[in-house]
């Protein structure tokens, strides 16, 4: 773990050792439904006894159709978490797609998110820096491992201090990801905590014609792989009715499958480090 900066967001550490996780659904779909599921995966995580950022968007910009389901809006999304924040007691993470978004959303969020598609708008990343917030920035679907050095330079320019880069596959012909093994330590030598999208690393984007695929009956396999490889924290969707889920069902993680998956890669975790 030497050489990465470690840092904390609201109680939760990335790097040092630690092995945190990043969890939610998709999207904002209502009040009701962030509460049951923020409680519910803290719940678990306690149990569990690991730390992690509860995740939702309250716009998914990049859908595949027109006729996909965004969010209900930027108000409605951001008040949802400030109330999840508050209430159940956890920080929490969320997309940014635009520079007028990140001030407002840094009122609420812990951590500011920049879409894998987005990775390179040097504007955005700017905007998301000067805000003081931790950053996590998914690497794109399209980028070299090597290349999100450029990432970082540019975070680090604009006086951002606590960054992430996110794992979250690459393309590999059409409508399918790979996730190669490489980038884990790749881009742990720019000196910053990486995290592990599984679950978007799973997709078949565009899979459904009008909406992604996904193949979530791996997501064991892949979280197992990427903590044995090192990684700082796990990023996964979760909910608790993916099939009925309005964004990114079928590659979410079943609500009921967390608790048991999140035991097997703590104890993946210890073991890799124990020496």
């Amino acid at each position: 773990m030497a050489g990465v900066h470690s840092f904390e967001v609201g109680g939760v550490k990335f790097g040092d050792g630690d092995l945190s996780f990043i969890l939610g659904p998709c999207v904002v779909e209502s009040l009701e439904h962030a509460m049951f599921m923020a409680t519910s995966i803290k719940e678990i995580c306690e149990r569990v006894g690991v730390g992690f950022v509860y995740k939702s968007s309250f716009d998914k910009a990049n859908r595949s159709s027109i006729e996909s389901f965004r969010g209900d809006g930027m108000d409605f999304g951001l008040d949802v978490l400030a109330q999840v924040k508050e209430k159940v007691g956890v920080p929490v993470i969320t997309d940014i797609h635009e520079p007028w978004h990140a001030e407002r959303a840094a009122a609420v969020a812990d951590i500011l998110q920049i879409p894998a598609f987005l990775c390179r708008q040097t504007d955005l990343l700017v905007a998301a820096a000067k805000t003081g917030k931790a950053v996590n920035v998914k690497k794109g679907q399209f980028l070299a491992p090597w290349d999100a050095r450029n990432i970082v330079d540019k975070l680090q320019a604009a006086g951002c201090e606590k960054i992430l880069l996110t794992e979250r596959g690459a393309s590999f012909g059409y409508n399918n990801l790979v996730v190669d093994l490489r980038s884990f330590p790749i881009m742990r030598s720019f000196g910053v905590p990486v995290v592990f999208d599984v679950t978007h690393s799973l997709q078949l984007p565009g899979g459904l014609g009008k909406a992604t695929g996904g193949q979530a009956q791996y997501i064991e396999d892949f979280a197992r792989a990427g903590v044995a490889c090192g990684v700082d924290a796990v990023f996964m969707e979760v909910h608790n009715d993916p099939a009925n889920a309005p964004s990114d069902g079928p590659n979410q993680l079943p609500l009921d499958r967390l608790e048991r998956l999140l035991s097997k890669l703590k104890q993946i975790h210890e073991l890799v480090n124990e020496n």
